[in-house]
């Protein structure tokens, strides 16, 4: 059905960039709401950004001014531009794509994000 392939994590120092990127198949990309999620260790997963296919897009208030939720509805591509990265931004970064072709939510595996003190 779906699939989503996350890339872009890494280890990076306080107020370094990332760049997370999502490759979906299987789904009608245009036209799903898109998100990135994340989850810390003994923490729950929680809403990062997301972006409707009317481009609408939502954030945590952890992450305002900070963080760009985008897409490329041409390669079927959701990215996440995080800067001024913080240690409390340490998690595994998942991408979902709540689609529509099939009524339900899909997740990506995840790619971890580390930002160093």
């Amino acid at each position: 059905q779906v699939q989503l392939v996350e890339s872009g994590g890494g280890l990076v120092q306080a107020g370094g960039s990332l760049r997370l990127s999502c490759v979906a198949s299987g789904s009608i990309f245009s036209i799903d709401t898109m998100g990135w999620y994340r989850q810390a260790p003994g923490k729950q997963r929680e809403l990062v950004a997301s972006i409707t296919s009317a481009y609408r897009t939502n954030y945590a208030d952890s992450v305002k001014g900070r963080f760009t939720i985008s897409r490329d509805n041409a390669k079927n591509t959701l990215y996440l531009q995080m800067n001024s990265l913080k240690p409390e931004d340490t998690a595994v970064y998942l991408c979902n794509d709540d689609s529509t072709r099939y009524g339900r939510n899909y997740w990506g595996q995840g790619t971890q994000v580390t930002v160093s003190s």
